[in-house]
C-alpha cells in the first residue's frame, strides 16, 4: 500500500501521478458510457440528443477544471478553462471539414457516430505524442515559441484570406493515396470498416476498405493537421503538459458530441471562420510575447477568446437568419469511390 501511495503521489511531467490517473479514468469512463450505454443500439443522432450530450461533456469539463482549480490553484484552473475554450474554438473548423468528408463519401448519419467514436481513440494517442514533443521542444529550446507564434499568425491570416474556399476532398492527397494503394468498395458494407471480397483479377478473397474506413482515416488525418494549429495555441496559455493535454481532450470530446447539431445547419456558421482566424492571430501574438517575458493575463485571454467566439457565432446566425438549415450530408456522393 505504501508503495502504491508513493507511486500515485510521484511526479510525471511536472504533475502528480494521481492527476493523470484520475484524468485517464474519467476519459475511459466517458468512452464506455458513450459506446456501451448511450449508443449500444446504433441509431441516428438528432440535434436535440447532440446538444444534450454536448452539455453533459461541458459540465464534466467544467467540473474537472474546478477540481484542478481547487487542487492546484486559480492560475492552473484559469489556464485549463482558457486552453479548453481555445481548443474548442479552433476545432470547430475541423467539424466543418469532417462534415464535408462524410457528405463526399456518402456516410449516413446512422454510422457517423461510429467513425467519430473510434476517431477519438486516435485523437487521444496522436495528441499525446504531439503535445509531448511540443513540451519537450519548449523545455529544451524556449526560442521555439517564436516559431509557434509566427506559425499561428501566418495560419490565421491565411485562414482569413481563404475563408470562402470549400475543402476539395476529391483531390485531397490522403484520399488519392488511399484510392491508389488500397482496394475500396464502391458502396458501404453496413457498419464494417473492412470486408473480404474477391479480387477482380485473381478471384481470391482479399481485404477491402469500405467508405467507412476511408472516412475514419481521413478524419484522423484532418484532426492531426488541425492539431498542428491548436496545440501550439494552447502553449500560448501555459507550458504545463497536463493542462495542455487535458484541455485538448475534453474539448475534442465535447465537440465530437456537438457535431450532429452543427452538421444539421452548416450553412448557418459560414462566417465563424473569421472569428477563428482572429483568435489564431491574437494567440500567435500572445505566444510570441512569452519568451520576451511579456505575459498577458490568463483571465483576460479567456474573456477575449470567449467574446470573439460568441460574437462570431451570433453574427453568423444573424447574417444567415433568412436561410434554411442545410445539412452537409444531405446529398451523398459515393460515385467517387468507383475503382
Amino acid at each position: 500500500m505504501d508503495t502504491l501511495l508513493l507511486a500515485l503521489t510521484g511526479d510525471f511531467l511536472g504533475t502528480p501521478v494521481y492527476f493523470w490517473v484520475a484524468f485517464i479514468a474519467i476519459v475511459l469512463g466517458l468512452l464506455v458510457f458513450d459506446l456501451g450505454i448511450l449508443h449500444r443500439d446504433e441509431h441516428e443522432i438528432g440535434a436535440k440528443e447532440s446538444l444534450g450530450l454536448y452539455a453533459f461533456y461541458v459540465v464534466i469539463a467544467i467540473a474537472f477544471g474546478g477540481w484542478v482549480w481547487w487542487q492546484r490553484g486559480p492560475t492552473a484552473g484559469l489556464e485549463f478553462y482558457t486552453g479548453y475554450l481555445i481548443e474548442q474554438s479552433l476545432a470547430m473548423d475541423n467539424m466543418f471539414v469532417i462534415a464535408t468528408i462524410f457528405g463526399f463519401l456518402g456516410i449516413p448519419r446512422l454510422y457517423q457516430h461510429r467513425v467519430l467514436f473510434w476517431g477519438i481513440l486516435g485523437v487521444i494517442a496522436f495528441r499525446a505524442i504531439l503535445i509531448g514533443v511540443g513540451a519537450a521542444l519548449v523545455y529544451q529550446f524556449s526560442w521555439i515559441l517564436f516559431g509557434f507564434g509566427a506559425f499561428l499568425i501566418f495560419t490565421g491570416i491565411r485562414m482569413f484570406s481563404h475563408k470562402d474556399e470549400e475543402p476539395d476532398i476529391e483531390n485531397n492527397p490522403v484520399f488519392r493515396f488511399l484510392r491508389k494503394h488500397f482496394r475500396i468498395t464502391p458502396e458501404l458494407q453496413g457498419r464494417a470498416f473492412t470486408v473480404k471480397q474477391p479480387d477482380p483479377k485473381s478471384g481470391k478473397l482479399v481485404t477491402w476498405l469500405t467508405p467507412l474506413a476511408v472516412a475514419l482515416i481521413m478524419v484522423e488525418v484532418v484532426d492531426l493537421i488541425f492539431a498542428v494549429d491548436s496545440v501550439p495555441a494552447v502553449f500560448a496559455v501555459t507550458q504545463d503538459t497536463f493542462i495542455v493535454y487535458t484541455s485538448n481532450i475534453f474539448a475534442i470530446l465535447g465537440l465530437r458530441a456537438l457535431y450532429f447539431a452543427l452538421a444539421a445547419a452548416m450553412n448557418r456558421f459560414r462566417y465563424l471562420q473569421v472569428s477563428l482566424a482572429i483568435i489564431l492571430v491574437l494567440v500567435g501574438i500572445k505566444i510570441f510575447l512569452v519568451p520576451l517575458g511579456i505575459k498577458i493575463d490568463t483571465l483576460l485571454s479567456l474573456i477575449v477568446t470567449l467574446g470573439i467566439l460568441v460574437g462570431g457565432v451570433l453574427f453568423s446566425l444573424w447574417k444567415t437568419r433568412n436561410e434554411p438549415d442545410e445539412s452537409a450530408v444531405e446529398k451523398p456522393e459515393t460515385g467517387q469511390l468507383e475503382p
